[in-house]
């Protein structure tokens, strides 16, 4: 049976049960307190019981049926009324189903169970539509990306195979130079697609900047920039790996994209009230919000910004560290800072709330 017919026989069976607790009541109450055989009074012939029953039971009955009747057609409209936010939850859900996450429900009325639910399923398709879009312009920038250093190969042989009097070694060092670029995109692909698996080992963000301080200072010093690392103790939970690849992106953008041989990276952590905070902060070229709201975008390389050397890199160092932020419940906020470069923070929950 459907919920309609099942909603409408409770209904109807309730109604009748309480109709027929009626009838009892009046009964007991009534029908007890009226003696059997004749009676007589000044008046004449009064009903006894007897008259009463007679009377009684074709109408209780006649009321019954009426109960009985009326219970399953308006049982029948008010569950078809009660459920009509259901049918149109169904059709959004086979909408959806058929690759159409454009559509919502957008349920009128008050507040209530079922209002709630449709607002949910809006939001759901919503967070959906975005994800199915993100992934979509990510599978387009990946091919196109991984596409490049393929053809770039592609046309360093055909020349070769044209020349003949090629320098072979030249050819062979662009190829390597080439090659290890389609490396650091795959890798970083595969990274990108591992980072919402994580485990809940305890992780101090603290201990993770000044690792990929000394790992990265060779690096700075390179460039001539300046490299600190500072602040207290920022326990958090996750997976110390990624958090590692998380700090060592945010570090290593900051010494890419910086004013060479003047330039500085600050990094500092800090927790206070359930919030570890890693901010790493650069100087370089000045920078708008909206392009630096831009820069989590994968293979989005914040067109105008200064790189340091040769440190191109492939365009996912942000959009890595956004989804592993996101994967270990955080945020991240890029913001510019007023006399250039940017400020970046990532905000965790921190293993104790009252540091």
């Amino acid at each position: 049976m459907s919920a309609r017919l099942r909603l409408t026989l409770s209904y109807a069976g309730f109604l009748v049960l309480a109709g027929t607790l009626l009838l009892a009541v009046v009964w007991v109450f009534l029908l007890r307190y009226v003696p059997d055989g004749t009676i007589r009074t000044q008046a004449g012939f009064v009903p006894n019981r007897s008259d009463l029953v007679d009377a009684f039971v074709p109408n209780a009955a006649l009321a019954l049926l009426f109960l009985l009747v009326l219970g399953i057609v308006g049982g029948w409209l008010l569950a078809g009324r009660m459920l009509a936010p259901l049918h149109r939850l169904t059709e959004a859900t086979r909408t959806a189903a058929t690759g159409d996450l454009s559509h919502r429900v957008h349920l009128e009325g008050r507040k209530d169970e079922f209002r709630e639910l449709a607002d949910a399923f809006d939001d759901m398709l919503g967070r959906l539509e975005a994800h199915v879009a993100a992934q979509q312009r990510f599978a387009a920038n990946a091919s196109h990306e991984l596409r490049t250093p393929l053809t770039i190969t592609q046309t360093l042989l055909d020349v070769a195979r044209k020349d003949p009097h090629h320098d072979g070694a030249q050819l062979l060092d662009r190829l390597s130079a080439v090659n290890g670029r389609a490396i650091d995109l795959t890798e970083a692909l595969l990274l990108l697609s591992r980072s919402d698996r994580r485990t809940g080992e305890p992780v101090d963000l603290s201990l993770l900047a000044e690792e990929a301080g000394e790992t990265l200072l060779p690096l700075a010093e390179k460039h001539g920039l300046v490299l600190e690392t500072s602040g207290d103790a920022s326990p958090t939970t996750g997976s110390r790996a990624l958090l590692l690849q998380m700090t060592m992106n945010l570090v290593h953008n900051a010494i890419v994209h910086n004013t060479s041989g003047r330039g500085a990276v600050w990094v500092s952590t800090t927790a206070h009230r359930g919030v570890a905070t890693l901010t790493v902060e650069n100087t370089g070229e000045e920078i708008n919000a909206d392009a630096a709201s831009t820069l989590t975008e994968p293979f989005h390389r914040g067109g105008g910004r200064t790189r340091t050397g040769d440190h191109a890199g492939v365009g996912l160092g942000l959009a890595i560290v956004e989804t592993i932020v996101r994967s270990h419940d955080g945020t991240l906020v890029v913001s510019p800072r007023p006399s250039g470069g940017l400020h970046v923070t990532v905000r965790l929950p921190a293993v104790d709330g009252d540091d």
